[in-house]
């Protein structure tokens, strides 16, 4: 990790977030497969979860989230330099879901690009980003997690339809004269353990001779296999950020991690010898939102803890790839 010049730190200016209205409750999901709410509440903490409507699209709910951000930050649209929009569940393959918010939110100057990191993505955005404007390249960076697992959700199976929800989340970076920012970052995968969570894309076989539509794809995972690369992968991003940064865990304010799991939560807070009251979770009413999980709790987290300049925060996140990233961020 290369230092950044020393005229040239980091802030977050602003944040934003979108929640579809719909609610699903375990109980609305006990009338759709065979489960129950304390089944649900006893191995996951969720007890429901958004859903976007049909014409709620990922770009729809991430335009939305982004134009919060921006009002907090008091910048016009016009004021960002590059949006990079990290999802699961793009509106299409190309055009770009940051090419698609860009002209929704009106930011006529700015470049734009989707990353797809799974669940990790809004951090691999956040560390690309911060690093594009260290080199001085740019000074105002959107940067947006939305998702809509709903769409890609085999309602038929129970293991994988009660954890997911839909939303969005976004963030402002900033350039700053101010010390600082990003104090240590870490990525990480493992292309190993790709067929433990994946969405299959059947068109991509696909030749001249088979002129025929595949089947819908949905997502798959091994839950226990997950589990513990999950609670491995981000304990062991957290103690690399930490070292490097030369930081303890009794120096962190508050933990955002990836919202997959409370008993994941649970497993990465008792490792790190982290108090729970550190660690902020809202799964409880929203699921797992994949990429827009971090945004979104770290907007929330901000008010709940009320953030100020010089504290510290840890995120954490994990997703398929298998990929994973850890964040040490000082307000």
């Amino acid at each position: 990790m290369l230092p950044s010049p020393p005229d040239i730190g980091l802030r977050l200016a602003g944040f934003g977030s979108h929640l579809p209205e719909r609610v699903l409750t375990n109980s609305d999901l006990e009338k759709m497969v065979l489960t129950s709410d304390e089944w649900i509440v006893s191995r996951t903490g969720i007890r429901e979860r958004r859903i976007a409507a049909k014409d709620e699209l990922a770009s729809d709910m991430g335009a939305k989230a982004a134009s919060k951000a921006l009002t907090q930050a008091g910048l016009q649209a016009e004021e960002i330099d590059l949006i990079i929009t990290a999802s699961i569940t793009p509106d299409m393959t190309f055009p770009s879901t940051a090419c698609i918010i860009q002209e929704k939110i009106g930011a006529k100057k700015a470049a734009a690009f989707d990353l797809q990191a799974a669940c990790s993505g809004f951090l691999y955005s956040l560390i690309v980003g911060a690093n594009f404007i260290r080199t001085g390249s740019y000074r105002n960076i959107l940067i947006i997690g939305t998702e809509r697992p709903s769409s890609i959700l085999n309602w038929t199976d129970r293991n994988t339809c009660i954890l997911f929800g839909d939303g969005a989340g976004a963030a402002i970076l900033q350039a700053t004269k101010n010390s600082g920012g990003l104090l240590a970052w870490c990525l990480g995968a493992d292309g190993r353990h790709g067929d433990k969570l994946y969405l299959k894309n059947s068109w991509a076989a696909r030749t001249l001779d088979d002129p025929s539509e595949p089947p819908e794809d949905y997502l798959v995972m091994n839950g226990k296999e997950i589990f513990k690369l999950a609670v491995h992968g981000m304990v062991g991003a957290a103690e690399e950020v930490l070292a490097k940064a030369g930081c303890t865990a009794a120096d962190i304010r508050c933990v955002i991690p990836h919202q997959a799991n409370v008993r994941i939560i649970d497993a990465i807070t008792e490792r790190l010898q982290i108090p729970r009251d550190k660690c902020f979770v809202n799964l409880e009413q929203l699921g797992n939102i994949s990429s827009a999980c971090i945004p979104i709790a770290l907007e929330q987290a901000a008010a709940h803890y009320s953030l100020k300049k010089g504290d510290k925060i840890l995120l954490l996140a994990f997703g398929g790839g298998l990929t994973w990233a850890a964040v040490l961020w000082e307000f």
